[in-house]
């Protein structure tokens, strides 16, 4: 309430008297439909400062067959690729986390093929990327961890 009070004190009512007489002028307008002008150009004076309201957005391809084994489809365009992060980021300029909102997706929802995911999992895994070495191979590091420790508590703080 507060905001169509303030928004009617910037309008000058002379200001909707004039558009409305000079309308008016040049065309034939019952009495009746008078006030019904004098509305609409009130209206639209007050909507001129605001932006318009988003249209509801319109996917590329249902949110269902965004996804594949093989692909992604972008649902602003219709690209079809390996993974969106990137595309996202050049084409459009929006983050994967911005995507989501705006096409109201959960978290889970996969942005990148399915097919390509596993392909690169068994890659990290042959690699053996991921994997925490022997439990043997800890032990070289808690003791020079050790070490560290000792000699920083031995040494005298630095004024």
């Amino acid at each position: 309430m507060e905001a169509t009070a303030s928004s009617r004190r910037t309008i000058d009512q002379s200001l909707v008297a004039k558009i409305v007489s000079g309308y008016v002028r040049k065309n034939q307008l019952s009495p009746a439909d008078m006030l019904a002008l004098i509305n609409t150009v009130h209206q639209s004076l007050l909507t001129l400062g605001k932006p318009p309201e988003p249209e509801p957005r319109n996917p590329a391809v249902p949110i269902r067959r965004s996804v594949t084994r093989d692909h992604v489809v972008c649902l602003e365009c219709g690209w079809r690729g390996r993974i969106l992060r990137r595309h996202l980021q050049a084409m459009h300029g929006v983050s994967t986390d911005d995507y989501r909102r705006r096409w109201g997706l959960p978290f889970a929802h996969a942005l990148i093929a399915p097919a390509y995911s596993e392909r690169r999992s068994e890659m990290a895994k042959q690699l053996g990327l991921g994997r925490r070495g022997s439990p043997s191979a800890g032990k070289p590091a808690r003791r020079a961890r050790r070490r560290r420790q000792a000699r920083s508590e031995a040494q005298p703080p630095r004024p």
